[in-house]
């Protein structure tokens, strides 16, 4: 579209999309002193990143570590994904990743309310490969009270029903397991007690509770600090066309419940729409078979912005690693009709006791593999065996003590489970199998050539245990192994998972400022891209915990950096300020 007449309104930089990504890149902005406003297509704020543990995976940088090991860790780093992602992404992208996330991380701690603690114990995914570290790479957001944002509270995107506690408690994944052992651990049942009272307060003024982690807290925490620097977004907000002249991107044409508005960016556009994986069509398109059906990812990330900048002439660019990045998840329909899509991330499949098969009944891959790494071995095995869905299985005990997907721990009330066929159950493994529809006489076997490994500690056939990734997930209080145990207390349970893109990992072709590219590998003058509406930097291999994050808020730094920095100036001055506002509205006339 060419310039209008008239602008609605004239803005420094516009933001489309308030995932992790987009907010950064806002931030930023603002930070630099320019006013930056944020378009969300949605009435909720944040995106999959709200969904999310929150989790960046930016090596390089340590509160508390020395320089000298900070710049030992990014070079381990390079190393790995030297090996991991080798020719399957430009190298320029993941030098400037490596480079300029720790800068990312130090500006976003140092000048907003944004805060993390490292984790020391959380192995890279491939641990096999050189380079690859230990710990120290992944960063997880601090709790953030949600009572600060004022009425922008109830703009925040909730996260997975399932994975909260009484209908609306968070809970970080090591609570979660000192929650698991609180009934013979006084500091378990502590914890319960004080979260448990908080959540009762919080219950008595807000739908749900104010203490927020991971993935929302992380959200909470770019937009506090957005409002404060004078940023705004607006939800409802459909962005239509990109205002294209001379071949430099200038704004961005919005349909909004109050009209249709021109707004212009004087120093730029930036995408952050999440990529695509909740648009069955494209999925269609893009992602190989077999075609996944379902997605853990928000479902307004369908690609509408790529769409844009693809009309203004931008081209996509295929990773070497494959079109998406995956969870394996299991399926439900909620008491509301709706279509609940659990990630089975780490708190059931590397724990002991635990196997997967295929039709079979036979295991086909190490059930402790990264969610990403399972995924495309179900994937795989499919070609030469019917895989889609595996099947999850344990036995009584395991349910108990781990739980399975949606089913918590010391769940004693398992009939709803059972009746909405999410939770399958035999009182022999041969008849949980003609439930599961898989071959009887094969998990029969499978079960017992399992027990006879657990004996000795030693998985034989895909070394379930062996790794340090896998170890991390497992229970160290469990004999040798802590990713083994036998199946063997009756009844025995299953369910069936299926491989779910949680990311997309084609996207829009760009360079190591995040600037988009046309066809011929020219940038788009003031369009630019980050989080998965960009090509993945990681060449669609999932490299650690935060691999989406990490890359993703890297790249909106530097998208924001680079279209504020060419010309320093400063537009009307922001006046910082405590509350929150998040219109639903543009300024049209």
């Amino acid at each position: 579209m060419p310039v209008p007449e008239e602008w609605h309104e004239s803005v420094d930089v516009i933001v489309l999309g308030s995932g992790g990504s987009g907010l950064t890149a806002a931030l930023v902005a603002a930070v630099e002193g320019r006013r930056a406003l944020v378009l969300e297509r949605t009435d909720r704020i944040g995106g999959t990143t709200a969904y999310s543990s929150g989790t960046l995976w930016v090596p390089g940088y340590s509160a508390d570590a020395s320089q000298e090991e900070q710049n030992h860790a990014s070079a381990d780093a390079g190393t790995y994904l030297d090996a991991l992602v080798g020719d399957k992404a430009p190298r320029d992208l993941r030098e400037a990743f490596l480079r300029e996330g720790p800068r990312m991380m130090r500006y976003l701690s140092g000048q907003t309310q944004v805060a993390f603690r490292t984790y020391r114990t959380s192995p890279d995914y491939y641990q096999e490969l050189a380079g690859a570290s230990a710990g120290g790479q992944a960063h997880e957001p601090l709790p953030f009270d949600g009572r600060t944002l004022g009425a922008a509270f109830a703009r925040l995107r909730d996260p997975i029903p399932e994975l909260m506690l009484f209908g609306g408690m968070m809970l970080t994944r090591g609570e979660a397991a000192r929650l698991r052992e609180a009934w013979r651990s006084l500091d378990g049942l502590a914890l319960g007690a004080r979260l448990v009272a908080r959540y009762a307060r919080d219950r008595l003024r807000h739908r749900r509770g104010t203490r927020l982690v991971l993935g929302n807290a992380l959200v909470a925490r770019l937009l506090a600090s957005l409002v404060e620097r004078g940023g705004e977004v607006r939800c409802s907000q459909n962005p239509t066309e990109l205002v294209v002249e001379s071949g430099r991107v200038r704004g961005v044409v919005v349909e909004t419940p109050g009209g249709v508005g021109h707004i212009q960016a004087r120093d730029g556009v930036i995408l952050a729409g999440g990529g695509f994986p909740a648009n069955a069509s494209w999925r269609q398109r893009h992602i190989p078979p077999p075609v996944p059906t379902h997605s853990p990812a928000c479902p307004s990330c369908v690609g509408e912005t790529i769409q844009l900048a693809l009309d203004a002439g931008a081209a996509l660019r295929a990773p070497g690693g494959g079109n998406a990045v995956w969870f394996p998840s299991s399926i439900a329909t909620r008491r509301d009709g709706s279509t609940a899509v659990f990630p089975h991330i780490v708190l059931d499949r590397a724990k002991p006791g635990l196997i997967a098969v295929d039709r079979s009944g036979r295991r086909f891959a190490n059930e402790a593999a990264s969610y990403d790494r399972f995924s495309r071995a179900i994937r795989s095995a499919e070609a030469s065996q019917p895989t889609i869905p595996a099947a999850l299985v344990c036995d009584a005990r395991f349910l108990w003590r781990y739980g399975l997907g949606m089913i918590r721990p010391m769940t004693f009330w398992l009939r709803p489970h059972l009746a909405n066929g999410y939770l399958k159950r035999g009182d022999a493994p041969a008849e949980l199998a003609k439930a599961l529809g898989v071959d009887p006489d094969g998990l029969s076997a499978t079960i017992a050539r399992w027990n006879e490994m657990c004996a000795h500690g030693r998985d034989e056939d895909f070394a379930k245990g062996d790794s340090i990734y896998d170890r991390s997930n497992g229970d160290i209080v469990r004999g040798p192994n802590p990713c083994m145990a036998p199946l063997e207390k009756a009844p025995f349970y299953g369910v069936l998972v299926y491989p779910t893109p949680v990311a997309t990992s084609l996207g829009l072709a760009a360079n190591a400022q995040a600037q988009v590219l046309d066809d011929d590998g020219r940038a788009i003058p003031g369009l630019y891209v980050c989080g998965n509406d960009m090509s993945a930097a990681m060449g669609g291999e999932y490299q650690g915990p935060g691999g989406q994050l990490g890359p993703g808020m890297t790249f909106a730094y530097i998208a924001a950096r680079h279209a504020t920095n060419p010309m320093p100036r400063q537009s009307t001055p922001a006046t910082p300020r405590m509350s929150i506002r998040v219109a639903s509205s543009p300024k049209c006339r």
